[in-house]
């Protein structure tokens, strides 16, 4: 049996005879080995490009299963500092709700007036309001309701510290108690014997008499519109208390305060003297109201 092999570039035919064994083994290992070579050639490059882009989809996957889990740690997170944030501002209301009944009762005020189990009276047309980011709507809801409770009674406890304020400063203002740290009540208001012509004349205060140098006290908070000399009260301080109040305090050693001072009630504003018409040291005191004398017994027997 022969084998033919024809080549273009010679344009000849070569003739092979297949009963010699050493060219056939040749032929057949020669084709045998480029076929195989070109079939591994093929299934390494394609086996290789296939294993680099499995491994690259592995570590993707990885590292998206990563981030899943780190983003669900962080929301649980997230929801117990939530939830604990709500426990605390729900005790921080009950405090406010205590201190607001508290308030109420040592103010006195009607009932009713401030009911810190119901909110405050309130209206108003709707306003749009803009979603800034999701929330869970059971969290959502608790957050809205624990800050308008909060809003609810910060309200109500502004109103009623300004109640209380008001009323401070009113009783701060309100002449009150005596003039002196101690001493004694030597003269009253009305007529009385002069002592030093001996005749009936009408006396426009009442004295406290005492040692000389003793503290002479504001008996309310005010403002100071007097301070020094004045015929027949000797060194004198006098102060305005708003609303038509006034006070006086003669006979004085030493005035320690002067005009536009503002002085609190107690407050240590002259020393105790027997400057201008006077027998010994003593405070005469004087109340006016509306600029009219009045006796200021009544308002030291507070």
């Amino acid at each position: 049996m022969n084998l033919i092999i024809y080549s273009r570039r010679r344009g000849d035919a070569r003739q092979i005879g297949l009963l010699r064994p050493g060219p056939v083994l040749a032929v057949i290992l020669a084709l045998t080995t480029v076929f195989g070579a070109g079939y591994l050639a093929a299934v390494g490059i394609g086996g290789g490009a296939s294993d680099a882009k499995v491994q690259t989809l592995l570590a993707r996957l990885e590292s998206q299963q990563q981030e899943m889990a780190d983003t669900e740690r962080q929301a649980e997170e997230n929801i117990d500092a939530l939830t604990a944030r709500i426990g605390q501002l729900n005790a921080h209301i009950l405090r406010l709700d205590a201190l607001g009944r508290r308030l109420v009762t040592m103010a006195d005020l009607d009932d009713g007036e401030f009911n810190f189990d119901e909110p405050p009276a309130r209206g108003g047309p709707d306003a749009e309001e803009a979603e800034l980011f999701p929330e869970s709507p059971e969290i959502a809801a608790m957050l809205e309701e624990l800050a308008l409770q909060v809003e609810n009674r910060s309200d109500q406890l502004t109103v009623l510290e300004r109640l209380l304020t008001s009323r401070r400063v009113s009783e701060e203002q309100r002449p009150e108690g005596r003039p002196v740290e101690s001493g004694w009540l030597s003269s009253y208001f009305g007529k009385r014997t002069d002592p030093f012509s001996g005749k009936q004349s009408f006396h426009a205060g009442i004295d406290f008499a005492g040692n000389e140098g003793s503290n002479v006290l504001a008996v309310a908070s005010g403002v100071v519109t007097w301070s020094g000399k004045r015929y027949g009260y000797g060194k004198m301080v006098e102060i305005s208390h708003g609303n038509g109040l006034v006070t006086r305090y003669a006979h004085n050693s030493e005035n320690l305060v002067e005009v536009g001072d503002t002085v609190k009630k107690g407050q240590t504003i002259a020393l105790m003297g027997r400057s201008g018409r006077a027998t010994g040291p003593h405070v005469h005191f004087e109340v006016l109201k509306n600029d009219r004398k009045v006796n200021p017994l009544k308002y030291v027997q507070r």
